[in-house]
């Protein structure tokens, strides 16, 4: 075998490695749905480690907290990640904007450049070719999950964010996308033995608080979000005649705080709000609404009354 054959996945090997602290350590010429089993370590030991519970055991508590840090972060992600740094439907300072991002990061899916990149792409080829988590183009799992693993999706697309990428504290966070959950998940550590030293009878403890608050919460925090690239493609109801498969659908709309009204987000992306009737429940969207009243945020944008009689599938 020749030096070349040996030395090379050996340093394709050493540089997945390294783009697990510096994701930009990856390049930006990966080609191919191939999966890089290095790179995605990580991503399947955050899944082993909520096994973690057979050992750690459970209290009201970890349990609570676990709680509690999926509707957090799923607001992070579904009030942030999406309706501000990937369709800037509100306005805001460029300090709350580094505190978002700062949010965003603790959800644990990636840079807020890279997660911004790749849902514009995903609008602008929904269910088509080029739609890297389409069910209609690869199947349910690969939508769901199997395209974060491709070698082709680790790269962040900085050209597709060009609004963000002059921000040079959002490209840090983006590039060093581990430090904040690493943060997390010592801090919900300490939490837990602070918990067992001064208040012992909640029952709770360091390892425990760790599994439940910050592996748990985080693998279904992840699931749950992927659920709109999968199953709100498949399953709900079309009320806009779009070109893609997007669907409303009310039990996704409850898990998410409100993406599941997804066929009226591809309607009308620009909108802040994505339950375009009242009766269309939208928690993120109420409370965007209500920090605006801070003063933190502002200028949501609307969803036009001709937009939202336009298109409409006649049943």
């Amino acid at each position: 075998m020749s030096t070349t054959a040996t030395i090379s996945p050996l340093k394709k090997n050493l540089k997945a490695m390294v783009a697990w602290l510096d994701s930009d350590a990856y390049g930006e010429g990966a080609v191919g749905r191939g999966t890089d089993w290095i790179r995605v370590l990580p991503f399947w030991g955050m899944h082993a480690m909520c096994l973690g519970v057979i050992w750690v055991g459970w209290s009201p508590v970890a349990v609570g907290a676990a709680i509690a840090m999926y509707l957090l972060r799923i607001f992070f992600v579904t009030g942030f990640l999406h309706r501000y740094f990937s369709h800037r439907t509100f306005r805001t300072s460029r300090w709350f904007q580094f505190i978002m991002g700062m949010c965003c990061s603790t959800c644990v899916q990636k840079g807020p450049l890279w997660w911004a990149a790749h849902h514009r792409h995903h609008h602008r080829h929904s269910d088509e070719e080029d739609d890297v988590h389409s069910p209609r183009q690869h199947g349910f799992w690969w939508a769901h999950v199997g395209w974060i693993t491709s070698r082709q999706t680790f790269p962040t697309n900085y050209k597709a964010v060009p609004d963000l990428v002059k921000f040079p504290e959002l490209v840090w966070l983006n590039r060093f996308d581990l430090i904040i959950p690493i943060s997390l998940g010592a801090g919900m550590f300490l939490l837990g033995k602070a918990l067992e030293r001064f208040a012992p009878h909640l029952g709770t403890s360091g390892p425990q608080m760790l599994i439940w608050g910050f592996f748990v919460s985080t693998v279904v925090l992840f699931h749950a979000t992927c659920t709109i690239n999968s199953l709100s493609h498949l399953f709900g109801r079309k009320r806009y005649a779009t070109k893609d498969d997007s669907r409303n659908n009310f039990l996704l709309a409850l898990l998410t705080l409100g993406e599941g009204w997804h066929n009226n987000h591809h309607r009308y992306p620009a909108s802040t709000r994505q339950g375009f009737y009242w009766w269309e429940i939208d928690i993120t969207y109420y409370a965007l609404r209500l920090l605006s009243l801070t003063g933190l945020i502002w200028d949501l944008r609307p969803v036009p009354e001709g937009i939202r009689n336009s298109m409409l599938v006649r049943t």
